[in-house]
């Protein structure tokens, strides 16, 4: 009796390996086993259906990298010959104007990098563990065939065939037991190679998990060490400030005083440019300078165009380098991150948005996409810090969403030069009701002679791609 338990339990497992192969088994009265969940026909899905849970499944993923990686985050920390190193570089720096400046650009573009590569690799990572995810899914989904082959197997050990020449009833079972085990071993071979498989495969992936992990952990150190130099660079760089505290608080209170009574940007934007001294000092200075150039001979406009356009326009310049109207497809955005919403999308309220809003990274870094005088720099209702820049041509680049602005009003920008760095949070405020984040984000305006436009023609092609939410 208990041998033909022990035959029956055999007869089962060798099934499910008959089954994984694809091969009918038959059961009592003709009747044939059905398919396990592997070998079944899938149920039909809605191909939108597969790619919006695809599509969530990822986005929770590196939603999960993302929180990881702001934890990591606040366990870095400078060393103190780190620290040291870069306070003697800056030390060391000719403390020119011109230089300082340059050297901010230089450090803003290696920390928008750095953020960049952080963002590659929390999307990489987000990808790697998805794929996981489905190995480990389909490995548990087929735990009990697998526990069904291993059993199979030890049960042969323990049990092997009879030898062939002893009986006619075990010659019998012997050649019995063949075509059995030739019909199983395929199935079985192609399923632990099948394991196999998804085994390496998952090893590989573990693998690759660890070296993106380690490359984000350099980029952080890296991004960490940059925001110490820009630090010290915005330090020199205001002591470079020809005003003096006393003038800068009074312009301070005075622009609070105007952003307070203003109702709308068009009427701060007028206020300021007419009522706060640096600004208006500062725009003349712009004008004369576009008069300067308006009478430079031919001969004299080419090669200054020439000048700009190899990049190394006048370090010293106080009016921009390029005419706006010149720079489509020609801007950075100023942060680097994931565009929310477009120029005309809803706005959250039941309006069409009047600029583009991006999602950026916890104390991410905003610079000038333009050459520009900063007409406001500081608080407005409920838009958080804002900067408003004039760049010429009758165009102002509104930002909106900082958490600390590094720049004053009345001074003179350049391309690439940082201006603010982003929070911890989003801003809260009405528009932002309808984003799907939590991330801190950016909202920029281009106005034209005060009516707000389309900013997509300017940003470069590489920019302007979409995030989760497009529509």
């Amino acid at each position: 009796m208990q041998k033909r338990d022990d035959s029956m339990r055999v007869a089962r497992s060798l099934a499910a390996i008959l089954l994984l192969a694809g091969v009918p088994v038959p059961m009592a009265h003709g009747q044939t086993a059905p398919q396990t969940s592997d070998t079944a026909a899938p149920a039909e899905a809605s191909p939108q259906g597969e790619s919006k849970n695809a599509v969530d499944l990822l986005e929770t993923k590196r939603d999960e990298t993302r929180a990881e990686f702001d934890a990591l985050s606040k366990t870095l920390s400078l060393s103190t010959d780190k620290t040291k190193e870069i306070s003697a570089a800056i030390a060391a720096l000719d403390k020119s104007s011109a230089n300082i400046r340059q050297a901010l650009i230089e450090s803003a573009a290696r920390r928008k990098r750095f953020e960049a590569d952080l963002k590659a690799s929390e999307n990489k990572l987000a990808g790697l563990k998805v794929r996981q995810d489905g190995i480990r899914a389909s490995l548990h989904e087929r735990r009990g065939v697998l526990a069904e082959v291993l059993a199979a197997l030890q049960r042969m050990g323990r049990n092997p065939p009879p030898a062939l020449l002893v009986t006619p009833e075990d010659a019998l079972g012997s050649v019995r037991s063949a075509i059995l085990l030739g019909a199983v071993v395929p199935g079985m071979r192609a399923e632990a190679d099948r394991l196999m498989g998804d085994l390496k495969a998952l090893s590989d992936l573990q693998s690759e998990t660890l070296a993106e992990r380690a490359k984000a952990s350099e980029a952080m150190t890296a991004s960490l060490e940059e925001d110490r130099r820009m630090s010290l660079l915005l330090a020199e760089n205001d002591k470079q400030s020809r005003q003096s505290a006393a003038e800068l608080s009074a312009e301070r209170q005075r622009s609070e005083q105007l952003a307070s009574r203003a109702t709308s940007l068009e009427g701060l934007i007028g206020s300021l440019e007419s009522e706060i001294s640096s600004v208006r000092e500062a725009m003349q200075r712009a004008r004369e300078e576009e008069e300067r150039r308006n009478q430079l001979t031919a001969a004299e406009r080419q090669k200054a165009q020439e000048l700009a356009e190899s990049g190394v326009p006048d370090k010293n310049r106080i009016a921009p380098a390029y005419a706006f109207s010149s720079l489509k497809q020609k801007l950075a955005l100023p942060v680097e991150g994931d565009l929310l919403r477009s120029y005309g999308d809803p706005d959250g309220t039941g309006h069409p948005a009047k600029g583009i809003t991006l999602a950026a990274s916890a104390g991410a870094v905003v610079t000038a996409p333009a050459d520009g005088l900063v007409v406001f720099a500081g608080a407005f209702r409920s838009y958080g810090q804002m900067i408003i820049l004039n760049v010429g041509d009758g165009y102002h680049l509104v930002m909106t969403g900082m958490d600390r602005v590094n720049v004053r009003q009345g001074k003179f920008v350049f391309a690439g030069e940082p201006l603010a760095a982003m929070g911890e949070k989003r801003v809260a405020s009405a528009t932002a009701l309808a984003l799907e984040t939590d991330r801190p984000t950016l909202y920029i305006e281009f106005r034209k002679d005060g009516t707000p436009v389309d900013s997509k023609p300017w940003w470069s092609a590489k920019e302007t791609g979409r995030a989760r939410n497009d529509s």
